[in-house]
């Protein structure tokens, strides 16, 4: 297959920062795939998203929103919440373009935000300025009850469902029990309507001392969110030592945390019950060792006709791109090179390129068909 001849996009971030190159090519099953750098010179880049002017935001975990212009140029996005905080591995997380955007401008930022001693995970929104340099207008939609003192395991993966709500991924913020709890937030996916009212069909309305925003529970730390084609939402998300888990998102569903699981901790000790409980999901694919996934795409196919249906996972820890394919679900192969150091970001672009935020290499770099 060839590959696409010419960059959706083109920039240059930083001065005397060279024009976009081939970085290498990386080996794959289906053939050579070229990797262009787009944009480097981030600093704990987390999230990108695609705008219809064919430009991209981008989000740095110490509070950084950058736009990214076709022409090569860049701004820094003003009036971000003024309460997002950097704590462990929270900070600012996700940026979501709804797929009305370009009516509405409107844009969804999770993050971490201060609660007293600590902090939680939120969302918010706001209208991006006419000249892409201000988010106006910018309002909380949600922040999760009642946060936590401790750095770790904020979740934060954002996904638009298809008839418009807007999911969240929160992780079990390091308090392994309160996952079992849906008094609050913690180890939860959350569905909420666009302007942060809850869904008068989520499974927990009406549910005494339950949280109204849930949609799911029992997740230790989910890092990607995705739908397929068939607007179903899919999740991957951190064990322990192993158990790394890949999971359809279901409404009212209880996914185990930290009751079972594949991994073990740390030290070596038992997890739990087990690796099954009766009214406990079981994950559609875990890995073991753990890969640390983050990021996730559910691939369409436009390039790459046979990854169609794939899932492709970003890995943290071992620096790869994981390819699941199948039903049941299995890991093919695993694509890797230079550019995918510590990937902490997959999304597939409108062009059916694939975009990747190299943490390691602060760098964004876009993956085609090579020659």
């Amino acid at each position: 297959m060839l590959r696409a001849a010419v960059l959706a996009a083109t920039f240059a971030l930083g001065p005397g920062l060279a024009q976009p190159v081939t970085a290498q090519t990386l080996n794959s099953s289906s053939g050579p795939i070229a990797v262009d750098l787009v944009a480097d010179g981030f600093s704990g880049a987390w999230s990108l998203g695609f705008l219809p002017d064919g430009g991209v935001l981008v989000t740095e975990k110490a509070g950084a929103l950058w736009y990214l212009r076709q022409d090569g140029s860049r701004d820094q996005v003003g009036g971000l919440p003024g309460d997002i905080v950097e704590i462990g591995q929270g900070g600012l997380l996700d940026v979501l373009i709804p797929r009305d955007f370009a009516q509405s401008r409107q844009v969804f930022l999770s993050h971490a935000t201060r609660q007293g001693r600590g902090a939680g995970t939120g969302i918010s929104a706001g209208r991006l300025s006419d000249d892409g340099t201000r988010l106006e207008d910018v309002q909380r939609l949600f922040v999760m009850a009642p946060g936590s003192s401790g750095g770790r395991h904020f979740g934060g993966r954002m996904v638009e469902g298809p008839e418009g709500h807007i999911f969240l991924t929160i992780g079990d913020r390091g308090d392994r029990p309160a996952a079992q709890d849906v008094s609050n937030h913690i180890g939860t996916v959350i569905r909420i309507n666009r302007d942060g009212s809850v869904p008068a069909d989520n499974p927990l309305v009406g549910r005494d001392g339950a949280q109204p925003e849930i949609w799911s529970w029992g997740h230790r730390n989910p890092q990607g969110l995705t739908l397929d084609a068939q607007g179903r939402i899919w999740t991957n998300a951190h064990g322990a030592r192993g158990g790394d888990e890949v999971n359809h998102v279901r409404k009212g569903r209880n996914y185990g945390w930290p009751v079972i699981s594949y991994g073990r901790h740390y030290s070596g000790a038992k997890i739990g019950e087990g690796t099954a409980k009766e009214g406990m999901e079981q994950p559609a694919f875990y890995w073991d060792p753990s890969i640390a996934p983050s990021g996730l795409v559910i691939y369409s196919g436009t390039l790459w006709p046979e990854w169609r249906g794939d899932f492709l996972n970003g890995s943290l820890k071992f620096d790869l791109i994981s390819r699941l394919s199948g039903d049941p679900l299995q890991e093919v192969e695993r694509i890797e090179g230079d550019a995918t150091s510590r990937v902490r970001d997959l999304r597939e672009a409108p062009d059916g390129s694939i975009w990747m935020i190299s943490e390691g290499n602060g760098a964004i770099y876009r993956l085609t068909p090579g020659d």
